[in-house]
């Protein structure tokens, strides 16, 4: 199993911007084959360290991993992030 971890850090922490990145993740359940687990959270801490949301997936492998990536239903996910976040930070690994 693969798990592909992404935290957000928005420019502008507000209900509106939080709710609008929340969904569009959330979105993407069920709409890709390889996409096998999604969850996303909101920090609560609010610390200087925290960032705003966090997204956890789960892939079968590295394959489907990269079939995620490119896929048609991320990328407007991907430029929604962009537009809305000023970091991100990521880790993909593999359970062994």
């Amino acid at each position: 199993m693969v798990k592909h971890i992404v935290m957000f850090k928005l420019n502008e922490k507000t209900p509106d911007n939080l709710k609008a990145l929340a969904s569009a993740l959330n979105g993407m359940k069920g709409q890709i084959e390889a996409l096998k687990f999604l969850e996303v959270g909101e920090d609560f801490k609010g610390s200087d360290r925290s960032f705003d949301l966090v997204l956890t997936t789960h892939f079968e492998n590295r394959q489907g991993l990269e079939s995620y990536a490119g896929h048609k239903v991320h990328q407007p996910v991907i430029q929604l992030a962009r537009s809305l976040c000023s970091q991100t930070v990521v880790v993909d690994y593999e359970i062994i």
